[in-house]
């Protein structure tokens, strides 16, 4: 009977020490610990599928916090309806649950509504902000690079061949689907095809 932990943070520049640092005050092995540094979104993680697969009948899964382990309620259930048909044990710190008693799989579900719940109103809230700062007259994104007061002489040139595009890019600074972005919106400006 093994114990295994999962830890997970959204991406790479993330850092698990917080997580590491609670499963080493359990004892747990380093090569018992499955990292991702992924969102949790959905399943497809390469750790957690590779648990899944190596957990076996009485061992059991530690993790720090249920929104370590699922992002949403289904897909929560799922995992532990695995676990569970595996008699693979699962333990949540943060949240105190544990799934082999009926009060912690009541409560896994419970919390699993709850974070779902949050995560929307996050969501939610987000798209709201966004929306105002569009309403606003925000530009959101990358900014706009300037065109050079040359362009529509470099793209006279190019036109004419006299120029090739990758001298075009040096001078201008652009990237080549940037250039030829820029081409097209500077071609309706000035009513070219």
């Amino acid at each position: 009977m093994a114990i295994f932990a999962y830890i997970r943070v959204s991406c790479t520049e993330q850092c698990t020490d917080r997580q590491i640092i609670a499963m080493a005050e359990l004892k747990i092995p380093l090569e018992n610990i499955f990292t991702d540094k992924l969102s949790g979104k959905n399943m497809a993680r390469p750790e957690l599928q590779k648990l899944m697969t190596t957990a076996k009948s009485g061992d059991t899964i530690i993790v720090e916090s249920v929104s370590r382990f699922a992002r949403n309620t289904r897909d929560l259930l799922v995992l532990i309806d695995k676990l569970t048909a595996k008699n693979v044990k699962f333990i949540s710190q943060k949240e105190n649950i544990n799934t082999s008693t009926p009060t912690g799989k009541f409560m896994l579900t419970v919390f699993g509504a709850v974070s779902e719940l949050e995560r929307e109103y996050l969501l939610q809230r987000q798209r709201e902000g966004i929306a105002a700062a569009r309403a606003r007259g925000v530009h959101l994104g990358r900014p706009t690079k300037k065109l050079p007061e040359n362009f529509d002489s470099l793209v006279n040139q190019w036109e004419h061949g006299n120029i090739s595009i990758s001298d075009i890019l040096t001078q201008t600074g652009l990237k080549e689907a940037t250039f030829y972005r820029r081409l097209r919106e500077w071609r309706l400006l000035k009513g070219k095809k």
